[in-house]
């Protein structure tokens, strides 16, 4: 965003420059070229009152030896002619008048007509300025003074006065520039300090708060009205989790007291009842199992306070070996491969939950016979850690719905469990920074895939 500001602001700069700049050059290659006119205007008016008298009197030499002079001092050519246009003195033997564009202008200055400034001589024209005055009295001419003045000298000028120009524009363009770094940096600093809140808040920290006090009023407007929105929102967040521990908490006592009431009832339970006393005592159990596991997902919420380096791979190899009992019994081959070292950042103990519940489900649903493998690969700056059962697997509808709390496939309904084990390996891994994907293996089966940021 700095840079498309920068880009924007540099490019008003530079536009406003060449507005300012193009006409300003354009006036001074103007003016260069008037004042040069004006002073060849002088001179050849000077000629041709000069010349009235001499071609009246015809006496010339004096006149031709002040052109030459002339010619010799400045490199100007300085020519009088007739009544008939035809040369009559030269300050050059080798001087042709009947060259455009000095022909029409002879034919005017004879015909009475003063030279006049026929604007700027730019520098990509190479013809010399050709100025004619009429020589005469009373409207009478009797002849013209001529003088054609070389263009390079001014070219020069106007060169250098542009040169000057583009320098200025570009050290004023150059200033801009330096200046508009830290300008767009104080600009954008209360919107960096929002990305980083945000980011901090999708990561589960919702203790960052924005620093006030920087950048233009409108934004610490918006800074001072996000901190208060997640002020409310943590309190809000904190009141759901304190709830739900509190609640589940405050439901394991009576549960536990049922549970021992039950035993103890059990001996006395007639044969007509044990089913209705067996139904009782596993609702109860689940039901204790369901407050354990919403303690579980109340905690996963909140651990992204603290990251820390774990060892992905070590952390794979203990479980696998914890669960291959487990796995041996429902007739599922466990197997560990990739890595045997792949450092990655977690929350405490939150990798270890989330491939509990995610082998728990394989093993539970794959079916017997199937294959569940664990690998973990690290991946440049990410770790990825792989539970791919070769189970019936599930369409990609359920595998969206999968993570949501307390759902589960109409087949599974009856299949022990809480419907909070995808969930709460879900929030673990959302809150070490990383992400789990359900995925369907080939070709069956289910692909659990754990993302976690490598460690540095």
């Amino acid at each position: 965003m700095q840079r498309r500001l920068l880009i924007t602001y540099l490019t008003l700069l530079a536009a406003v420059l060449a507005g300012l700049s193009v006409p300003l050059g354009v006036a001074v290659g103007s003016r260069n070229a008037q004042e040069m006119f004006i002073d060849r205007l002088n001179d050849t008016a000077r000629f041709a009152s000069l010349a009235e008298p001499a071609l009246r009197t015809g006496y010339i030499q004096t006149l031709e030896a002040e052109l030459r002079q002339y010619d010799e001092m400045f490199g100007i050519a300085a020519a009088v002619t007739g009544r008939d246009g035809r040369l009559v003195l030269t300050s050059r033997d080798d001087l042709d008048l009947a060259a455009e564009p000095v022909r029409a202008r002879v034919e005017a200055a004879l015909s009475g007509e003063r030279a006049g400034f026929g604007g700027g001589l730019w520098p990509w024209h190479d013809e010399p300025l050709v100025v004619a005055e009429p020589v005469g009295r009373g409207g009478d001419v009797i002849g013209v003074a001529v003088t054609l003045s070389p263009s390079d000298t001014l070219h020069s000028l106007t060169l250098r006065n542009w040169a000057l120009l583009l320098g200025l524009s570009l050290l004023v363009l150059l200033v801009g520039a330096v200046a508009a770094v830290p300008l767009t940096r104080w600009m954008l600093r209360p919107v960096r300090d929002l990305d980083d809140a945000a980011l901090a808040w999708t990561e589960g920290r919702f203790g960052d708060r924005v620093p006030a006090g920087s950048g233009p009023p409108e934004l610490r407007q918006l800074t001072a009205s996000f901190n208060t929105m997640a002020e409310r929102i943590a309190t809000l967040v904190e009141r759901q989790r304190s709830f739900v521990s509190y609640a589940s908490h405050q439901l394991r006592t009576p549960l536990a007291t049922m549970r021992l009431s039950l035993d103890n009832l059990g001996p006395s339970v007639r044969g007509e009842g044990a089913d209705d006393y067996r139904m009782v005592a596993e609702e109860v159990v689940h039901m204790g199992r369901m407050c354990d596991a919403l303690l579980t997902y109340a905690r996963a919420e909140a651990t992204a306070d603290e990251v820390v380096e774990v060892d992905a791979a070590a952390v794979a190899d203990e479980r696998v070996a914890v669960w291959r009992q487990a796995a041996g019994l429902a007739g599922v081959a466990l197997s560990r491969a990739g890595a045997h070292r792949a450092p990655a950042r977690a929350a405490p103990e939150a990798l270890d939950q989330a491939l509990d519940a995610l082998l728990s489900n394989a093993v539970k649903f794959a079916g017997h016979g199937a294959t569940v493998t664990v690998t973990v690969e690290p991946s440049g700056s990410d770790v990825d850690i792989h539970v791919v059962d070769s189970g019936p697997g599930m369409p990609a509808d359920d595998l969206a719905k999968a993570a949501q709390p307390f759902w589960r496939r109409s087949t599974h309904q009856n299949i022990e469990g809480s419907g909070l084990g995808v969930t709460v390996a879900d929030a673990l891994i959302a809150a070490s920074g990383g992400r789990l994907d359900l995925l369907p293996a080939e070709p069956h089966g289910l692909h659990a895939r754990v993302r976690l940021k490598a460690a540095s």
